[in-house]
């Protein structure tokens, strides 16, 4: 079936079909949305491919009732319609499943799946019917779930499951997913596919948020691209190829970087010898955590979030004290040093949130590029700081890693978040010498960004640094690691050579599946 017979058949029946025509979002200083056109078909996944800022989640959340658009109209079953609340989608059968997740987390299941529908006093609800109902809305789609599970002690693959179940228990026939596999493992975003196509199967439509353009090729039937808050291309899967997506989403062609994994034997630089490391309440984030990291290697660390990832990184960088065992870099002991002589010993660390922890965000880009540095005596002039030297650094900083900004004296918040993360890197790849710890350091980033960060830690290794990736993207563990441990409840699993790495292994061990426990049955 072409594209143009899929519009036609949309044409032709409007029941089947929703429309959403000229649709306009502004916001100060920019325009979200401009003049959209967008169909979806009944028994279709559409996906909605776009950079970060495209435009795709404000575009959704105006179809959902969380926006008002500011010019431009909505169709369902051919009439034209206003959403002015989530309820109201609910009410045309929509549902939306957001990238971060709405549950109350010490309520239970079912709780959190009656929330907000069921209009009677609690003491008259008939928990055992919504139990039972919830127990064969899973049956159905294959998303079993104990109702009567607390949330917190849910996993985040099945607290998405039980976002799923939340929609399908309001009926929902169209289902918008806003980037629903940022927080799974290799196998559970499978599961989440296979529930994709079973529900399309009966019928019903996904529109599917993504900038990740390996599950767009894999989910979608059409897909509709987004650039700047506009429609720049709408193509089916069949018709599609990996470049020509690219080309619409950034407006060029993508470089990929080449990996080269072959390790020369070089010293080792770090050392990580029997650490345990305890988390905020108390309990082991890591547990005698044991390996080792030479020069121009990249070691990746892969594991679902929540694992101990960023407690390890923390201890490294002088943030977390270390319980027991001990750290070397290049033989010096800096086993609970504080994060000012760690810095001096050329270690640099990229956090997994740049907002909280890596920028601040009301300063300039040459602050931010100079907070670490503001000891070194290259900066300063007679005890005062030397603003000429600063700013010199900060765009030489800014032509090196391609910051996009009006001046070196803009302020960070005003830069897009690829662009925020540039400063980020820039900053600590400078101060890094001899290690650099990268924790999801391209989270949330569209794919031109992520392609740069790649190249970024790519000649970094080249030059010879150490490089500790940690991340849940286990595409960038297994496109950019020499080496690979796989990291569950504190523990390394296991560690593999990037040629010997499978990603059916890798994603189990995530998931803390061991050979051991799959020779049991497990």
């Amino acid at each position: 079936m072409t594209l143009r017979t899929i519009l036609n058949t949309i044409m032709n029946n409007k029941a089947d079909s929703i429309v959403l025509k000229n649709i306009t979002k502004y916001f100060p200083g920019t325009i979200a949305n401009d003049h959209i056109d967008l169909t979806l078909v009944s028994g279709e996944v559409l996906a909605l491919f776009g950079e970060n800022g495209a435009g795709k989640t404000t575009l959704m959340s105006i179809l959902y009732g969380l926006y008002q658009p500011d010019e431009g109209e909505i169709f369902i079953k051919g009439e034209r319609v206003k959403i002015r609340s989530p309820h109201d989608a609910m009410e045309y059968g929509i549902g939306m499943i957001h990238q971060h997740f709405t549950l109350v987390p010490v309520h239970t299941v079912v709780e959190n799946i009656i929330l907000g529908i069921e209009k009677a006093y609690l003491k008259h609800l008939d928990i055992e019917k919504k139990v039972k109902k919830i127990k064969e809305i899973g049956k159905k789609y294959g998303l079993e779930v104990d109702p009567c599970t607390i949330i917190q002690q849910l996993p985040v693959g099945i607290q998405q499951r039980v976002e799923i179940l939340k929609a399908l228990y309001r009926n929902a026939q169209i289902l918008i997913m806003d980037e629903p596999t940022s927080v799974l493992t290799f196998q559970e975003t499978e599961k989440l596919f296979d529930f994709i196509h079973d529900f399309k199967a009966k019928g019903h439509s996904v529109i599917f948020i993504s900038h990740k353009l390996n599950e767009v090729m894999e989910i979608a039937d059409r897909i509709a691209v987004l650039r700047d808050g506009k429609i720049v291309g709408n193509v089916l899967r069949q018709e599609a190829s990996e470049s020509q997506l690219t080309h619409m989403m950034i407006g060029r062609d993508l470089v990929i970087p080449k990996t080269n994994s072959s390790i020369h034997p070089k010293s080792e630089m770090l050392k990580i010898k029997n650490l345990t490391i305890m988390g905020d309440k108390q309990n082991k984030a890591i547990d005698d955590l044991s390996f080792t990291v030479r020069e121009g290697e990249i070691f990746g660390i892969a594991g679902v979030s929540g694992n101990g990832q960023e407690e390890l990184a923390q201890a490294l960088c002088g943030l977390r004290k270390v319980k027991s065992g001990q750290v070397t870099l290049s033989d010096k002991d800096i086993t609970n040093k504080d994060a000012l002589s760690i810095i001096r010993q050329g270690v640099g660390y990229i956090p997994a949130d740049r907002h909280k922890v890596g920028l601040v965000l009301d300063m300039s880009i040459e602050e931010n590029l100079f907070l670490k540095d503001h000891s070194n005596a290259t900066f300063l002039h007679y005890g005062f700081l030397n603003h000429n030297k600063i700013q010199k650094n900060a765009r030489n900083l800014m032509r090196n890693f391609e910051i996009k900004a009006a001046s070196s004296t803009s302020r960070v918040m005003t830069l897009s978040g690829g662009n925020q993360q540039k400063v980020a890197v820039a900053r600590e790849v400078n101060v890094g010498s001899k290690l650099l710890v990268a924790v999801q350091p391209t989270r949330g980033l569209d794919l031109g960004a992520v392609n740069y960060i790649h190249k970024t830690l790519l000649k970094e290794k080249k030059e010879g640094k150490t490089i500790l990736l940690i991340s849940t993207e286990l595409s960038e563990i297994m496109t950019l690691s020499d080496r690979i441990g796989v990291i569950f409840r504190g523990k390394l699993l296991k560690i593999v050579q990037k040629k010997d790495a499978k990603v059916d292994e890798i994603g189990l061990l995530m998931a803390g599946i061991t050979e051991k426990d799959k020779n049991r049955g497990i």
